[in-house]
Protein backbone atom coordinates (compact mmCIF):
# COMPACT_ATOMS: atom_id res chain seq x y z
CA UNK A 1 0.00 0.00 0.00
CA UNK A 2 1.53 3.37 -1.00
CA UNK A 3 2.22 5.81 1.81
CA UNK A 4 1.86 9.57 2.11
CA UNK A 5 2.77 11.87 4.97
CA UNK A 6 2.21 15.56 4.34
CA UNK A 7 5.60 17.35 4.36
CA UNK A 8 4.42 19.91 6.89
CA UNK A 9 7.86 20.72 8.25
CA UNK A 10 9.10 21.59 4.77
CA UNK A 11 5.99 23.61 4.03
CA UNK A 12 6.26 25.60 7.26
CA UNK A 13 9.96 26.22 6.57
CA UNK A 14 9.18 27.62 3.11
CA UNK A 15 6.41 29.87 4.44
CA UNK A 16 7.94 31.04 7.70
CA UNK A 17 11.69 31.00 7.14
CA UNK A 18 12.20 31.42 3.42
CA UNK A 19 9.39 33.86 2.57
CA UNK A 20 8.55 35.23 6.04
CA UNK A 21 4.92 34.94 5.08
CA UNK A 22 3.42 36.31 8.30
CA UNK A 23 5.39 39.54 7.94
CA UNK A 24 4.23 39.80 4.32
CA UNK A 25 0.59 39.18 5.24
CA UNK A 26 0.54 41.51 8.23
CA UNK A 27 1.91 44.36 6.11
CA UNK A 28 -1.25 44.31 3.98
CA UNK A 29 -4.56 45.22 5.61
CA UNK A 30 -6.44 42.90 3.25
CA UNK A 31 -4.39 39.95 4.51
CA UNK A 32 -3.97 41.02 8.13
CA UNK A 33 -6.45 38.32 9.23
CA UNK A 34 -3.82 35.69 8.35
CA UNK A 35 -0.94 34.82 10.65
CA UNK A 36 1.51 31.93 10.93
CA UNK A 37 -0.61 30.07 13.48
CA UNK A 38 -3.70 30.25 11.27
CA UNK A 39 -1.75 29.10 8.24
CA UNK A 40 -0.21 26.18 10.09
CA UNK A 41 -3.60 25.10 11.44
CA UNK A 42 -5.04 25.11 7.91
CA UNK A 43 -2.15 23.04 6.57
CA UNK A 44 -2.46 20.57 9.43
CA UNK A 45 -6.19 20.12 8.80
CA UNK A 46 -5.62 19.64 5.08
CA UNK A 47 -2.94 17.06 5.87
CA UNK A 48 -5.51 15.06 7.84
CA UNK A 49 -8.04 15.28 5.01
CA UNK A 50 -5.50 14.31 2.36
CA UNK A 51 -4.08 11.41 4.33
CA UNK A 52 -7.35 10.05 5.70
CA UNK A 53 -9.94 10.84 3.01
CA UNK A 54 -8.51 11.36 -0.48
CA UNK A 55 -5.46 9.09 -0.29
CA UNK A 56 -7.45 5.90 0.42
CA UNK A 57 -9.64 6.66 -2.62
CA UNK A 58 -6.77 7.10 -5.05
CA UNK A 59 -6.18 3.52 -6.14
CA UNK A 60 -9.83 2.43 -5.89
CA UNK A 61 -10.86 5.45 -7.93
CA UNK A 62 -8.32 4.56 -10.59
CA UNK A 63 -9.54 0.97 -10.74
CA UNK A 64 -13.24 1.84 -10.88
CA UNK A 65 -12.94 5.04 -12.90
CA UNK A 66 -15.70 7.48 -13.77
CA UNK A 67 -18.50 5.85 -15.73
CA UNK A 68 -21.05 7.01 -18.27
CA UNK A 69 -24.53 5.46 -18.15
CA UNK A 70 -27.70 6.56 -19.94
CA UNK A 71 -26.51 10.10 -20.52
CA UNK A 72 -25.22 10.65 -16.97
CA UNK A 73 -21.76 10.49 -15.41
CA UNK A 74 -20.99 8.85 -12.08
CA UNK A 75 -17.84 9.18 -10.02
CA UNK A 76 -16.22 6.21 -8.23
CA UNK A 77 -17.36 4.97 -4.85
CA UNK A 78 -16.43 7.33 -2.04
CA UNK A 79 -15.89 10.41 -4.19
CA UNK A 80 -19.30 11.93 -3.53
CA UNK A 81 -18.91 11.69 0.24
CA UNK A 82 -15.33 13.00 0.05
CA UNK A 83 -16.48 15.95 -2.03
CA UNK A 84 -19.23 16.67 0.51
CA UNK A 85 -16.67 16.67 3.33
CA UNK A 86 -14.34 18.87 1.31
CA UNK A 87 -17.11 21.37 0.59
CA UNK A 88 -18.44 21.41 4.15
CA UNK A 89 -14.93 22.06 5.38
CA UNK A 90 -14.86 25.29 3.36
CA UNK A 91 -11.95 24.13 1.25
CA UNK A 92 -13.40 25.10 -2.14
CA UNK A 93 -13.61 28.72 -1.07
CA UNK A 94 -10.34 28.77 0.88
CA UNK A 95 -8.82 31.43 -1.35
CA UNK A 96 -12.07 33.05 -2.49
CA UNK A 97 -13.35 36.47 -1.49
CA UNK A 98 -15.27 36.54 1.77
CA UNK A 99 -18.03 38.50 0.02
CA UNK A 100 -19.01 35.27 -1.76
CA UNK A 101 -18.57 32.90 1.14
CA UNK A 102 -14.85 32.34 0.77
CA UNK A 103 -12.18 32.62 3.45
CA UNK A 104 -9.90 35.10 1.70
CA UNK A 105 -6.71 33.09 2.23
CA UNK A 106 -3.57 34.06 0.26
CA UNK A 107 -2.33 32.10 -2.73
CA UNK A 108 0.98 31.49 -0.92
CA UNK A 109 -0.98 29.25 1.42
CA UNK A 110 -3.43 27.61 -0.99
CA UNK A 111 -0.65 26.34 -3.27
CA UNK A 112 0.50 24.20 -0.35
CA UNK A 113 -2.94 22.88 0.52
CA UNK A 114 -3.44 22.09 -3.16
CA UNK A 115 -0.15 20.17 -3.23
CA UNK A 116 -1.42 17.74 -0.61
CA UNK A 117 -4.55 16.94 -2.58
CA UNK A 118 -2.65 16.53 -5.84
CA UNK A 119 -0.21 14.20 -4.05
CA UNK A 120 -2.94 11.97 -2.67
CA UNK A 121 -5.64 12.02 -5.36
CA UNK A 122 -5.19 14.15 -8.50
CA UNK A 123 -8.42 12.86 -10.04
CA UNK A 124 -10.43 14.08 -7.08
CA UNK A 125 -8.61 17.39 -6.95
CA UNK A 126 -9.59 18.27 -10.51
CA UNK A 127 -13.30 18.56 -9.63
CA UNK A 128 -13.06 21.41 -7.10
CA UNK A 129 -10.10 22.89 -8.99
CA UNK A 130 -12.28 23.64 -12.02
CA UNK A 131 -14.93 25.13 -9.75
CA UNK A 132 -12.39 27.50 -8.22
CA UNK A 133 -11.13 28.49 -11.66
CA UNK A 134 -14.64 29.17 -12.89
CA UNK A 135 -15.29 31.24 -9.80
CA UNK A 136 -12.19 33.33 -10.48
CA UNK A 137 -13.28 34.08 -14.05
CA UNK A 138 -16.76 35.07 -12.90
CA UNK A 139 -15.40 37.16 -10.04
CA UNK A 140 -13.27 39.13 -12.52
CA UNK A 141 -15.70 39.59 -15.41
CA UNK A 142 -19.28 38.68 -14.48
CA UNK A 143 -21.99 41.19 -13.62
CA UNK A 144 -22.94 41.78 -10.00
CA UNK A 145 -26.15 39.84 -10.51
CA UNK A 146 -24.29 36.91 -12.02
CA UNK A 147 -21.80 36.89 -9.15
CA UNK A 148 -24.61 36.89 -6.60
CA UNK A 149 -26.34 34.05 -8.40
CA UNK A 150 -23.43 31.71 -8.99
CA UNK A 151 -20.42 32.39 -6.77
CA UNK A 152 -21.83 31.52 -3.32
CA UNK A 153 -23.18 28.21 -4.66
CA UNK A 154 -19.91 27.34 -6.39
CA UNK A 155 -17.78 28.07 -3.33
CA UNK A 156 -20.13 26.16 -1.05
CA UNK A 157 -19.83 23.10 -3.30
CA UNK A 158 -23.55 22.99 -4.00
CA UNK A 159 -22.72 23.71 -7.64
CA UNK A 160 -19.57 22.94 -9.58
CA UNK A 161 -17.92 24.66 -12.52
CA UNK A 162 -16.23 23.74 -15.79
CA UNK A 163 -14.17 25.35 -18.52
CA UNK A 164 -15.41 24.53 -22.05
CA UNK A 165 -12.84 25.59 -24.63
CA UNK A 166 -11.56 22.76 -26.81
CA UNK A 167 -13.41 21.41 -29.84
CA UNK A 168 -12.58 18.37 -32.00
CA UNK A 169 -10.85 20.57 -34.59
CA UNK A 170 -9.70 23.42 -32.33
CA UNK A 171 -7.30 22.96 -29.43
CA UNK A 172 -4.55 25.55 -29.12
CA UNK A 173 -6.03 27.62 -31.97
CA UNK A 174 -9.21 28.76 -30.26
CA UNK A 175 -9.82 31.35 -32.96
CA UNK A 176 -11.30 28.66 -35.21
CA UNK A 177 -13.93 27.34 -32.79
CA UNK A 178 -17.35 26.62 -34.32
CA UNK A 179 -19.65 26.69 -31.29
CA UNK A 180 -22.39 29.25 -32.05
CA UNK A 181 -24.15 31.71 -29.78
CA UNK A 182 -27.35 33.20 -31.20
CA UNK A 183 -28.93 36.05 -29.30
CA UNK A 184 -32.55 35.82 -28.16
CA UNK A 185 -34.93 38.74 -27.69
CA UNK A 186 -34.69 38.45 -23.91
CA UNK A 187 -30.91 38.93 -23.99
CA UNK A 188 -30.03 35.29 -23.47
CA UNK A 189 -28.27 33.21 -26.12
CA UNK A 190 -28.78 29.80 -27.66
CA UNK A 191 -25.48 27.89 -27.55
CA UNK A 192 -24.93 25.13 -30.10
CA UNK A 193 -21.79 23.05 -30.60
CA UNK A 194 -19.56 20.32 -29.23
CA UNK A 195 -16.73 20.65 -26.75
CA UNK A 196 -14.24 17.90 -25.90
CA UNK A 197 -11.82 17.11 -23.05
CA UNK A 198 -14.10 18.85 -20.53
CA UNK A 199 -12.93 17.97 -17.03
CA UNK A 200 -15.89 17.32 -14.74
CA UNK A 201 -18.26 18.16 -17.63
CA UNK A 202 -20.81 16.00 -15.89
CA UNK A 203 -20.67 14.39 -12.46
CA UNK A 204 -22.78 13.35 -9.49
CA UNK A 205 -20.92 15.47 -6.93
CA UNK A 206 -22.95 18.68 -7.14
CA UNK A 207 -26.60 19.39 -7.82
CA UNK A 208 -25.84 21.81 -10.66
CA UNK A 209 -22.89 22.38 -13.01
CA UNK A 210 -22.02 25.84 -14.27
CA UNK A 211 -20.30 25.59 -17.65
CA UNK A 212 -18.22 28.52 -18.86
CA UNK A 213 -18.35 28.18 -22.63
CA UNK A 214 -16.44 29.92 -25.40
CA UNK A 215 -18.57 30.55 -28.49
CA UNK A 216 -18.97 32.97 -31.40
CA UNK A 217 -21.93 35.12 -32.32
CA UNK A 218 -23.01 35.14 -35.99
CA UNK A 219 -21.39 38.51 -36.78
CA UNK A 220 -18.25 37.98 -34.69
CA UNK A 221 -14.86 39.00 -36.13
CA UNK A 222 -12.64 36.18 -37.38
CA UNK A 223 -10.07 34.62 -35.10
CA UNK A 224 -9.66 35.00 -31.36
CA UNK A 225 -11.03 38.57 -31.46
CA UNK A 226 -14.47 37.13 -32.06
CA UNK A 227 -14.72 34.85 -29.02
CA UNK A 228 -17.34 35.46 -26.33
CA UNK A 229 -17.83 33.78 -22.96
CA UNK A 230 -21.15 32.39 -21.71
CA UNK A 231 -22.55 30.87 -18.56
CA UNK A 232 -24.45 27.71 -19.49
CA UNK A 233 -25.86 25.94 -16.41
CA UNK A 234 -26.79 22.26 -16.47
CA UNK A 235 -30.05 23.24 -14.77
CA UNK A 236 -31.51 26.68 -15.35
CA UNK A 237 -31.65 28.87 -12.27
CA UNK A 238 -34.93 30.48 -11.26
CA UNK A 239 -35.13 34.08 -10.05
CA UNK A 240 -35.32 32.92 -6.43
CA UNK A 241 -32.10 30.88 -6.87
CA UNK A 242 -33.82 27.50 -7.01
CA UNK A 243 -33.16 25.07 -9.83
CA UNK A 244 -35.47 25.00 -12.82
CA UNK A 245 -35.63 22.96 -15.99
CA UNK A 246 -32.77 20.89 -17.39
CA UNK A 247 -30.86 22.91 -19.96
CA UNK A 248 -30.10 21.48 -23.40
CA UNK A 249 -26.54 20.50 -22.53
CA UNK A 250 -25.17 17.12 -21.60
CA UNK A 251 -22.34 14.64 -22.00
CA UNK A 252 -22.19 12.55 -25.15
CA UNK A 253 -19.53 10.27 -23.68
CA UNK A 254 -16.47 10.24 -21.46
CA UNK A 255 -12.91 9.62 -22.59
CA UNK A 256 -11.04 6.41 -21.74
CA UNK A 257 -7.67 7.70 -20.64
CA UNK A 258 -4.13 6.72 -19.71
CA UNK A 259 -4.51 8.18 -16.21
CA UNK A 260 -6.67 10.34 -13.91
CA UNK A 261 -9.37 7.78 -14.66
CA UNK A 262 -11.61 8.87 -11.78
CA UNK A 263 -11.82 12.35 -13.30
CA UNK A 264 -14.66 12.49 -15.82
CA UNK A 265 -13.29 13.92 -19.08
CA UNK A 266 -16.41 14.54 -21.13
CA UNK A 267 -17.55 15.23 -24.65
CA UNK A 268 -20.18 17.92 -24.09
CA UNK A 269 -23.00 18.63 -26.53
CA UNK A 270 -24.78 21.99 -26.51
CA UNK A 271 -28.05 21.74 -28.45
CA UNK A 272 -29.45 25.24 -28.34
CA UNK A 273 -28.69 25.45 -24.64
CA UNK A 274 -29.60 28.70 -22.93
CA UNK A 275 -26.53 30.76 -22.14
CA UNK A 276 -25.83 34.10 -20.46
CA UNK A 277 -23.14 36.44 -21.74
CA UNK A 278 -20.26 37.21 -19.39
CA UNK A 279 -18.95 40.72 -19.95
CA UNK A 280 -19.17 41.93 -23.55
CA UNK A 281 -19.40 40.12 -26.85
CA UNK A 282 -16.05 39.31 -28.48
CA UNK A 283 -14.15 39.80 -25.23
CA UNK A 284 -14.48 36.31 -23.82
CA UNK A 285 -10.92 35.12 -24.19
CA UNK A 286 -9.58 37.59 -21.65
CA UNK A 287 -12.03 36.28 -19.05
CA UNK A 288 -11.18 32.68 -19.83
CA UNK A 289 -7.46 33.39 -19.52
CA UNK A 290 -8.03 34.34 -15.88
CA UNK A 291 -9.15 30.76 -15.37
CA UNK A 292 -6.53 29.23 -17.66
CA UNK A 293 -3.60 30.97 -15.98
CA UNK A 294 -4.84 29.81 -12.59
CA UNK A 295 -5.09 26.25 -13.90
CA UNK A 296 -1.57 26.44 -15.38
CA UNK A 297 0.00 27.15 -12.00
CA UNK A 298 -2.15 24.38 -10.58
CA UNK A 299 -0.72 21.93 -13.10
CA UNK A 300 2.74 22.77 -11.81
CA UNK A 301 1.49 22.00 -8.32
CA UNK A 302 0.08 18.72 -9.64
CA UNK A 303 3.61 17.89 -10.73
CA UNK A 304 5.01 18.79 -7.31
CA UNK A 305 2.39 16.69 -5.54
CA UNK A 306 3.16 13.64 -7.68
CA UNK A 307 6.89 14.08 -7.21
CA UNK A 308 6.53 14.34 -3.42
CA UNK A 309 4.34 11.23 -3.33
CA UNK A 310 6.85 9.37 -5.50
CA UNK A 311 9.79 10.43 -3.36
CA UNK A 312 8.24 9.31 -0.09
CA UNK A 313 7.43 5.87 -1.42
CA UNK A 314 10.76 5.38 -3.17
CA UNK A 315 12.74 6.52 -0.11
CA UNK A 316 10.80 4.13 2.12
CA UNK A 317 11.30 1.27 -0.33
CA UNK A 318 15.04 1.98 -0.60
CA UNK A 319 15.31 1.91 3.19
CA UNK A 320 13.50 -1.43 3.48
CA UNK A 321 14.87 -3.20 0.40
CA UNK A 322 17.93 -5.38 1.13
CA UNK A 323 20.01 -6.08 -1.94
CA UNK A 324 23.78 -6.47 -2.32
CA UNK A 325 26.51 -4.99 -0.18
CA UNK A 326 28.08 -1.56 -0.03
CA UNK A 327 31.23 -1.03 -2.10
CA UNK A 328 32.80 0.33 1.08
CA UNK A 329 32.14 -2.87 3.00
CA UNK A 330 29.27 -4.51 4.84
CA UNK A 331 27.01 -1.93 6.49
CA UNK A 332 24.42 -4.24 8.05
CA UNK A 333 26.29 -7.34 9.25
CA UNK A 334 23.24 -8.71 11.04
CA UNK A 335 21.21 -8.74 7.82
CA UNK A 336 21.56 -10.87 4.67
CA UNK A 337 22.26 -7.72 2.61
CA UNK A 338 22.52 -3.96 2.94
CA UNK A 339 19.68 -1.66 2.04
CA UNK A 340 19.90 -0.29 -1.46
CA UNK A 341 20.49 3.15 0.08
CA UNK A 342 24.19 2.21 0.25
CA UNK A 343 24.39 2.40 -3.56
CA UNK A 344 25.39 5.75 -5.05
CA UNK A 345 23.07 5.51 -8.03
CA UNK A 346 20.03 4.95 -5.82
CA UNK A 347 21.02 8.00 -3.79
CA UNK A 348 21.49 9.99 -7.00
CA UNK A 349 17.94 9.29 -8.08
CA UNK A 350 16.45 10.05 -4.67
CA UNK A 351 18.43 13.27 -4.33
CA UNK A 352 17.32 14.37 -7.81
CA UNK A 353 13.70 13.91 -6.75
CA UNK A 354 14.19 15.58 -3.37
CA UNK A 355 15.95 18.57 -4.94
CA UNK A 356 13.13 18.94 -7.46
CA UNK A 357 10.52 18.87 -4.71
CA UNK A 358 12.16 21.49 -2.50
CA UNK A 359 12.87 23.91 -5.34
CA UNK A 360 9.43 23.38 -6.91
CA UNK A 361 7.66 24.03 -3.62
CA UNK A 362 9.59 27.25 -3.06
CA UNK A 363 8.94 28.36 -6.63
CA UNK A 364 5.20 27.67 -6.36
CA UNK A 365 5.02 29.76 -3.16
CA UNK A 366 7.06 32.50 -4.84
CA UNK A 367 4.64 32.67 -7.77
CA UNK A 368 1.78 32.56 -5.28
CA UNK A 369 3.26 35.58 -3.53
CA UNK A 370 3.36 37.49 -6.82
CA UNK A 371 -0.31 36.64 -7.36
CA UNK A 372 -1.12 37.86 -3.85
CA UNK A 373 0.57 41.18 -4.63
CA UNK A 374 -1.47 41.58 -7.82
CA UNK A 375 -4.68 40.90 -5.90
CA UNK A 376 -4.17 42.61 -2.56
CA UNK A 377 -1.56 45.37 -2.95
CA UNK A 378 -2.61 49.01 -3.24
CA UNK A 379 0.79 50.04 -4.62
CA UNK A 380 0.31 50.48 -8.37
CA UNK A 381 4.01 50.06 -9.13
CA UNK A 382 4.20 46.87 -7.08
CA UNK A 383 1.11 45.48 -8.79
CA UNK A 384 2.54 46.17 -12.25
CA UNK A 385 5.84 44.55 -11.35
CA UNK A 386 4.07 41.50 -9.92
CA UNK A 387 1.79 41.22 -12.98
CA UNK A 388 4.85 41.25 -15.24
CA UNK A 389 6.51 38.60 -13.08
CA UNK A 390 3.42 36.38 -13.15
CA UNK A 391 3.22 36.72 -16.93
CA UNK A 392 6.85 35.62 -17.22
CA UNK A 393 6.72 32.79 -14.72
CA UNK A 394 3.32 31.20 -15.43
CA UNK A 395 4.58 29.13 -18.40
CA UNK A 396 7.61 28.10 -16.33
CA UNK A 397 5.43 27.12 -13.38
CA UNK A 398 3.30 24.98 -15.66
CA UNK A 399 5.88 23.45 -17.97
CA UNK A 400 9.12 23.28 -16.01
CA UNK A 401 7.51 22.01 -12.83
CA UNK A 402 5.65 19.26 -14.69
CA UNK A 403 8.59 18.30 -16.91
CA UNK A 404 10.96 17.97 -13.96
CA UNK A 405 8.30 16.24 -11.89
CA UNK A 406 7.68 13.64 -14.58
CA UNK A 407 11.39 12.84 -14.72
CA UNK A 408 11.42 12.74 -10.93
CA UNK A 409 8.61 10.18 -10.82
CA UNK A 410 10.49 8.07 -13.38
CA UNK A 411 13.60 8.20 -11.17
CA UNK A 412 11.51 7.24 -8.16
CA UNK A 413 9.99 4.34 -10.07
CA UNK A 414 13.47 3.14 -11.04
CA UNK A 415 14.43 2.96 -7.36
CA UNK A 416 11.85 0.18 -7.04
CA UNK A 417 13.35 -1.84 -9.89
CA UNK A 418 10.82 -4.38 -11.13
CA UNK A 419 8.43 -3.57 -8.31
CA UNK A 420 8.03 -0.07 -9.72
CA UNK A 421 6.30 -1.62 -12.71
CA UNK A 422 3.84 -3.51 -10.51
CA UNK A 423 0.50 -1.93 -9.69
CA UNK A 424 0.39 -2.54 -5.95
CA UNK A 425 3.31 -0.18 -5.25
CA UNK A 426 1.49 2.81 -6.72
CA UNK A 427 4.28 4.13 -8.91
CA UNK A 428 2.80 3.20 -12.29
CA UNK A 429 -0.46 5.01 -11.43
CA UNK A 430 1.49 8.02 -10.23
CA UNK A 431 3.27 8.24 -13.59
CA UNK A 432 0.09 7.68 -15.60
CA UNK A 433 -1.80 10.31 -13.63
CA UNK A 434 0.99 12.87 -13.92
CA UNK A 435 1.60 12.56 -17.66
CA UNK A 436 -1.48 14.61 -18.50
CA UNK A 437 -0.11 17.61 -16.58
CA UNK A 438 2.46 18.12 -19.34
CA UNK A 439 -0.31 18.08 -21.94
CA UNK A 440 -3.46 19.83 -20.77
CA UNK A 441 -3.97 23.56 -20.16
CA UNK A 442 -1.67 24.16 -23.12
CA UNK A 443 1.04 21.59 -23.82
CA UNK A 444 4.47 22.29 -22.42
CA UNK A 445 5.70 23.02 -25.92
CA UNK A 446 3.05 25.73 -26.22
CA UNK A 447 4.06 27.11 -22.82
CA UNK A 448 7.64 27.31 -24.05
CA UNK A 449 6.56 29.22 -27.14
CA UNK A 450 4.60 31.60 -24.93
CA UNK A 451 7.68 32.24 -22.79
CA UNK A 452 10.11 32.82 -25.65
CA UNK A 453 7.64 34.67 -27.89
CA UNK A 454 5.14 36.81 -26.01
CA UNK A 455 6.99 36.98 -22.70
CA UNK A 456 10.53 37.55 -23.98
CA UNK A 457 10.98 38.52 -27.63
CA UNK A 458 7.84 40.65 -27.85
CA UNK A 459 8.91 42.85 -24.92
CA UNK A 460 12.55 42.95 -25.94
CA UNK A 461 13.54 40.87 -22.93
CA UNK A 462 12.21 43.40 -20.41
CA UNK A 463 10.40 40.84 -18.23
CA UNK A 464 13.39 38.51 -17.91
CA UNK A 465 15.74 41.47 -17.36
CA UNK A 466 13.69 42.62 -14.34
CA UNK A 467 13.67 39.06 -12.99
CA UNK A 468 17.44 38.73 -13.40
CA UNK A 469 17.94 42.04 -11.61
CA UNK A 470 15.96 40.74 -8.64
CA UNK A 471 17.95 37.50 -8.61
CA UNK A 472 21.28 39.34 -8.76
CA UNK A 473 20.30 41.72 -6.00
CA UNK A 474 19.42 38.80 -3.74
CA UNK A 475 22.50 36.75 -4.59
CA UNK A 476 24.88 39.67 -4.13
CA UNK A 477 23.59 40.15 -0.59
CA UNK A 478 24.39 36.57 0.44
CA UNK A 479 27.12 36.06 3.03
CA UNK A 480 30.47 34.68 1.94
CA UNK A 481 29.80 31.32 3.58
CA UNK A 482 27.16 30.80 0.89
CA UNK A 483 29.50 31.52 -2.00
CA UNK A 484 28.80 28.10 -3.51
CA UNK A 485 25.17 29.04 -4.30
CA UNK A 486 25.87 32.75 -4.68
CA UNK A 487 28.45 32.30 -7.44
CA UNK A 488 26.46 29.59 -9.18
CA UNK A 489 23.31 31.71 -9.23
CA UNK A 490 25.12 34.81 -10.47
CA UNK A 491 26.83 32.79 -13.22
CA UNK A 492 23.50 31.29 -14.28
CA UNK A 493 21.93 34.76 -14.37
CA UNK A 494 24.70 35.99 -16.65
CA UNK A 495 24.26 32.99 -18.94
CA UNK A 496 20.51 33.55 -19.21
CA UNK A 497 21.02 37.24 -19.85
CA UNK A 498 23.43 36.49 -22.71
CA UNK A 499 21.35 33.73 -24.30
CA UNK A 500 18.23 35.91 -24.11
CA UNK A 501 19.98 38.63 -26.10
CA UNK A 502 21.18 35.99 -28.57
CA UNK A 503 17.59 34.75 -29.00
CA UNK A 504 16.23 38.26 -29.59
CA UNK A 505 18.89 38.89 -32.23
CA UNK A 506 18.37 35.55 -33.98
CA UNK A 507 14.59 35.94 -33.96
CA UNK A 508 14.93 39.22 -35.87
CA UNK A 509 16.76 37.37 -38.64
CA UNK A 510 15.00 33.99 -38.66
CA UNK A 511 11.30 33.64 -37.78
CA UNK A 512 11.68 29.87 -37.30
CA UNK A 513 14.44 30.16 -34.72
CA UNK A 514 12.34 30.87 -31.59
CA UNK A 515 10.15 27.78 -31.95
CA UNK A 516 13.17 25.48 -32.23
CA UNK A 517 14.80 27.05 -29.16
CA UNK A 518 11.70 27.42 -26.99
CA UNK A 519 11.79 24.26 -24.85
CA UNK A 520 15.50 24.53 -24.15
CA UNK A 521 15.11 28.20 -23.22
CA UNK A 522 12.27 27.45 -20.82
CA UNK A 523 14.36 24.75 -19.13
CA UNK A 524 17.36 27.05 -18.91
CA UNK A 525 15.28 29.77 -17.23
CA UNK A 526 13.76 27.08 -15.04
CA UNK A 527 17.21 26.02 -13.85
CA UNK A 528 18.05 29.64 -13.03
CA UNK A 529 14.77 29.91 -11.12
CA UNK A 530 15.53 26.78 -9.10
CA UNK A 531 19.01 28.14 -8.33
CA UNK A 532 17.34 31.32 -7.07
CA UNK A 533 15.01 29.25 -4.90
CA UNK A 534 17.90 27.24 -3.44
CA UNK A 535 19.71 30.50 -2.73
CA UNK A 536 16.68 31.61 -0.73
CA UNK A 537 16.49 28.24 1.01
CA UNK A 538 20.20 28.30 1.88
CA UNK A 539 19.98 31.85 3.22
CA UNK A 540 17.09 30.86 5.48
CA UNK A 541 18.81 27.72 6.76
CA UNK A 542 22.43 28.77 7.26
CA UNK A 543 22.20 30.28 10.75
CA UNK A 544 19.99 27.55 12.19
CA UNK A 545 21.23 24.45 13.96
CA UNK A 546 20.04 20.91 13.51
CA UNK A 547 20.08 18.30 10.76
CA UNK A 548 16.88 19.64 9.18
CA UNK A 549 18.55 22.93 8.28
CA UNK A 550 22.00 21.54 7.52
CA UNK A 551 20.43 19.13 5.07
CA UNK A 552 18.84 22.10 3.27
CA UNK A 553 22.34 23.48 2.70
CA UNK A 554 23.67 20.12 1.57
CA UNK A 555 20.82 19.68 -0.90
CA UNK A 556 21.43 23.16 -2.28
CA UNK A 557 25.05 22.17 -2.89
CA UNK A 558 23.90 18.95 -4.56
CA UNK A 559 21.73 21.02 -6.89
CA UNK A 560 24.66 23.28 -7.78
CA UNK A 561 27.01 20.39 -8.50
CA UNK A 562 24.73 17.77 -10.07
CA UNK A 563 21.68 19.51 -11.61
CA UNK A 564 22.45 23.15 -12.43
CA UNK A 565 25.21 22.20 -14.94
CA UNK A 566 22.42 21.09 -17.29
CA UNK A 567 21.98 24.77 -18.09
CA UNK A 568 25.09 24.61 -20.29
CA UNK A 569 23.64 21.79 -22.37
CA UNK A 570 20.39 23.70 -22.85
CA UNK A 571 22.25 26.81 -23.98
CA UNK A 572 24.37 24.77 -26.41
CA UNK A 573 21.20 23.39 -27.99
CA UNK A 574 19.75 26.89 -28.37
CA UNK A 575 22.91 28.09 -30.08
CA UNK A 576 22.72 25.19 -32.54
CA UNK A 577 19.91 27.10 -34.25
CA UNK A 578 16.96 25.93 -36.30
CA UNK A 579 18.48 25.26 -39.74
CA UNK A 580 19.07 21.55 -39.21
CA UNK A 581 15.65 20.99 -37.61
CA UNK A 582 13.79 22.80 -40.38
CA UNK A 583 16.03 21.44 -43.13
CA UNK A 584 14.33 18.04 -43.29
CA UNK A 585 11.60 17.88 -45.91
CA UNK A 586 8.04 17.07 -44.79
CA UNK A 587 8.21 13.87 -46.84
CA UNK A 588 11.07 12.65 -44.66
CA UNK A 589 8.77 12.18 -41.67
CA UNK A 590 6.44 9.77 -43.44
CA UNK A 591 8.80 8.20 -46.00
CA UNK A 592 10.02 4.92 -44.54
CA UNK A 593 12.13 3.90 -47.54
Amino acid sequence: MPIYNAPLADMKFILNDVFKAEQFWQSNEKLAHVDAATAEAILEEMAKFAQNVTHPLNRTGDEEGARYENGEVFTPAGFKDAFRQYAEGGWIGLGADEEWGGQGMPKMLTVLSDEMLFATNPSFMLYPLLSVGAGMALSSYASQEQKETYLPKIYSGEWSGTMCLTEPHAGTDLGIIKTKAERNEDGTYNITGTKIFITGGDNDLAENIIHLVLAKTPDAPAGSRGISLFIVPKYLVNEDGSLGDRNHVGPGSIEHKMGIKASATCVMNFDGAKGYLVGKENEGLAAMFVMMNYERLSMGIQGLGASEFAYQNAAQYATDRLQGRSAAGVQSPNKPADSILVHGDVRRMLLNVRANNEASRAFAVYVGQQLDITKFSTDAAAVKKANDRVALLTPIAKAYLTDTAFQATLDAQMVFGGHGYIREWGMEQCIRDLRIAQIYEGTNGVQSQDLIGRKTIKCGGAFIAEYITEIRDFANDLDTDLNFIKDATLDAATEIEAITQFIIEQAAENVEFPNSAAVDYLHAVGLLSFSYMFAKIAAAAKDKSGDFYQNKLALAQYFVERILPDIDARIAKIKAGSDLIMGFSEDYFTNQA
